[in-house]
């Protein structure tokens, strides 16, 4: 009897844990998942989709994490390419566009930072094609310009060093960072009245 009561307890606190468990899964069912994979994998994206733009690589993770089968995924994921909703491409471009805009990153910095996101090589050669040489220039010398006065009181050496270090640090390649410094170091050197304008 003893052992029927105790076991009534253990099975009735199975019951407790199973009954807390259904309190939490019914509202989170009715608010992200529909019966059926595919309707859930397709919520999840949706989701994720609203607030910014994901790589079909970002979505797959997400999916994955969710425990959604692979091939439900795979479906889903093809399906809302097909519609537009996933265009790696113009992800990589917007991402290229703003990530230069602003923060002055070099063609090899953006590169490696889409390849993290999942854009297949071909695409990320594509975005990159829009930023030529000239535009890298310009946007490395805009960066060294910035920083330029803040580097006042040093030596030359250690000016040159911190500031070909900065651009090193957004992935500018050492000669286009030594070049760029030293175009801006002089021009400083041969403009002494443009502090005063």
């Amino acid at each position: 009897e003893h052992g029927g009561r105790s076991g009534g307890r253990r099975s009735g606190g199975r019951r407790q844990k199973d009954r807390s468990a259904g309190e939490r899964e019914p509202a989170a069912a009715r608010r992200e998942e529909p019966a059926d994979p595919a309707g859930r994998a397709r919520d999840i994206c949706l989701r994720l989709l609203t607030g910014t733009a994901k790589t079909r690589k970002q979505l797959a993770d997400a999916l994955r994490k969710r425990e959604i089968p692979d091939e439900v995924a795979e479906e889903v994921l093809t399906r809302l390419e097909e519609v537009g909703l996933i265009d790696d491409a113009a992800y990589a471009d917007a991402w290229v566009e703003s990530r230069h805009a602003a923060r002055g990153l070099a063609r090899r910095a953006l590169a490696q930072e889409l390849r993290t996101r999942g854009v297949a090589g071909d695409l990320v050669e594509q975005a990159m094609a829009r930023l030529g040489p000239d535009e890298e220039a310009e946007a490395a010398r805009a960066l060294v310009e910035r920083k330029l006065r803040a580097t006042k009181g040093l030596e030359p050496q250690a000016r040159t060093r911190r500031l070909v270090g900065m651009l090193a640090r957004r992935g500018y390649s050492e000669g286009l960072a030594y070049r760029v410094v030293r175009e801006a170091l002089g021009e400083e050197d041969d403009g002494p009245g443009t502090d005063d304008w």
